[in-house]
């Protein structure tokens, strides 16, 4: 066995992509392994693997952890992404669940009706450009720095770039009002290790489609 991280999920974002995300930003490379059948997913249930029978999972350092956010928590603490204090860790505690927020909306996008898509990208914008996006041009616009904690590349970071480009996908201007937020992009889709993550054949997945959702309904359903 190696002594890379172990991702075990379906083969597309949902609940896996920001851990995915803040692995490739921290330069750490990691194994997947993807499920395709709903049996797959009941043996690690059986197998006692799945603390609260839920993805994602994720093996690392000899723990098999499940929860996203105890995820994400553990591997901002172990690659310095997680401030350098209390006070530090609770305002990317709280940036990163703002995010989280949005980001949920994103997730369940492909699987609302066809009739009522247009209406949730309207959604979407509207939370984004009146109460998500505000606050970070606004931080960034007070402290004038590249990065919005303790100007220390964070999990606040990697989990902002990450909405802003999921949001883009669907509105493509949405940053037109935030030119804070458009220059932080700019840095950080240059940062080496998210470029890299960015390119075409790296472990990111693409926008979900009809036959992801598919899969999703028939192994959890």
């Amino acid at each position: 066995m190696s002594g890379k991280p172990r991702l075990v999920y379906l083969n597309g974002r949902g609940r896996m992509e920001c851990i995915r995300w803040l692995l490739a930003a921290a330069g750490v490379e990691f194994e997947e392994v993807f499920l395709e059948t709903r049996e797959e997913y009941q043996k690690l249930i059986k197998d006692g693997d799945l603390m609260f029978q839920q993805l994602p999972l994720v093996e690392i350092d000899g723990m098999k952890m499940v929860q996203t956010k105890a995820i994400l928590s553990y591997i901002a603490g172990k690659y310095s992404l997680y401030g350098k204090d209390l006070k530090e860790r609770a305002l990317i505690d709280m940036y990163a669940e703002g995010i989280a927020d949005l980001m949920q909306m994103i997730l369940m996008f492909p699987f609302s009706p066809p009739e009522a898509k247009e209406k949730n990208i309207d959604s979407i914008k509207e939370r984004a450009t009146n109460r998500y996006f505000p606050v970070f041009e606004k931080v960034l616009k007070q402290h004038g720095q590249d990065f919005l904690v303790g100007n220390k590349f964070s999990l606040a970071d990697v989990q902002l770039i990450e909405a802003i480009l999921a949001v883009e996908e669907k509105v493509p201007a949405v940053l037109s009002g935030f030119p804070k937020l458009q220059a932080f992009k700019t840095k950080m889709i240059n940062m080496p290790t998210i470029k890299k993550f960015l390119q075409p054949g790296s472990p990111r997945k693409p926008p979900p489609d009809a036959c992801y959702v598919e899969k999703v309904l028939k192994i959890f359903n």
